[in-house]
């Protein structure tokens, strides 16, 4: 058994300790927006907090979450209304979208650290997140956006 916090909801789940967080929260609890990307902590598309900060949950099994909060897109925001979500569709920055999740969670843990990064800190934050569309101009304009408004 394993116990953590998913988005403000207490969860008790009957799951091997390794089984990778993603597949626990995609296929066990329903909540889809963390994507599946490569499998290897590489592209960052299953991006989710863990007690605040950025975790890959494909590499990270369930048991890293024991007694810890666990937030996934559905949760930083259930209505859109968190200024990085505003200022992603302002700054039209999905294409294909996939990866989109990741990316709003990880820029949402850096504006959690800090409120007003410089350009070269947003880069240096996200890189590591990929984006195949490569709206990454867009993905910089709406972080600076929601920096500004938030």
């Amino acid at each position: 058994m394993v116990q953590f916090s998913v988005n403000g909801s207490s969860q008790r789940l009957d799951v091997e300790a390794d089984t990778p967080l993603l597949w626990v929260l995609r296929d066990m609890l329903g909540l889809t927006g963390t994507k599946y990307g490569c499998g290897i902590a590489q592209c960052g598309a299953c991006t989710v907090h863990v007690n605040g900060e950025p975790v890959r949950s494909c590499s990270t099994p369930v048991s890293a979450a024991e007694g810890k909060r666990v937030t996934t897109i559905e949760g930083l925001s259930p209505d859109a209304s968190h200024p990085l979500q505003k200022a992603w569709v302002a700054e039209q920055v999905p294409q294909c979208g996939y990866c989109q999740s990741g990316q709003i969670m990880q820029a949402a843990a850096l504006l959690a650290k800090n409120s007003n990064p410089s350009r070269a800190e947003i880069v240096k934050h996200m890189n590591g997140n990929i984006c195949r569309c490569g709206t990454y101009h867009r993905i910089i304009a709406a972080i600076q956006r929601a920096s500004k408004e938030g």
